[in-house]
């Protein structure tokens, strides 16, 4: 099946798209999280992409943190539902995009990190408090909640 948004971008080019995408947070052992810097922006997030025709969510984070990381998610955990201005983002070659993110926790995982050629620099697991600052836009106000949390006592 082709990309749905490659083939979208066809007939709109670069205009606005809402885009629902399945992203997922990995937290090892420690209660660190695993990121990856992109290779379009140099900026880091969490696994992630969009959804293709007729895939679920989950199929979808299991597909892209597989695609991209090297890892199998054995078990994934509804972190939440994100949506609205902040998920609003242009992308280093002009697509623009409204997103809607339904982001997963997964703390069981298989597996040995490899990273995507072409998509992504790098792999690395940081603790809440060590993130680097250069985090993508749209993936900053997931991870802030997300370092709430943590701060709010949820067992890792």
């Amino acid at each position: 099946m082709p990309n749905y948004i490659m083939e979208l971008r066809k007939w709109i080019g670069h205009q606005p798209v809402l885009m629902v995408g399945a992203s997922v947070i990995v937290e090892d052992g420690q209660g660190r999280i695993l990121l990856q810097q992109r290779t379009d922006n140099h900026c880091w997030g969490y696994a992630g992409g969009a959804l293709e025709l007729g895939e679920s969510t989950e199929a979808a984070a299991k597909r892209e943190l597989l695609e991209e990381t090297g890892l199998v998610a054995n078990e994934l955990e509804l972190f939440g539902v994100f949506s609205g201005k902040d998920f609003h983002h242009v992308y280093p070659n002009g697509d623009e995009v409204y997103i809607v993110d339904v982001v997963y926790l997964c703390k069981k995982h298989t597996g040995s990190l490899k990273v995507q050629a072409g998509e992504v620099e790098r792999l690395r697991f940081f603790s809440a408090n060590e993130l680097p600052e250069n985090i993508s836009p749209p993936v900053k106000p997931v991870l802030k909640e997300w370092v709430s949390s943590i701060s709010n006592g949820r067992a890792t």
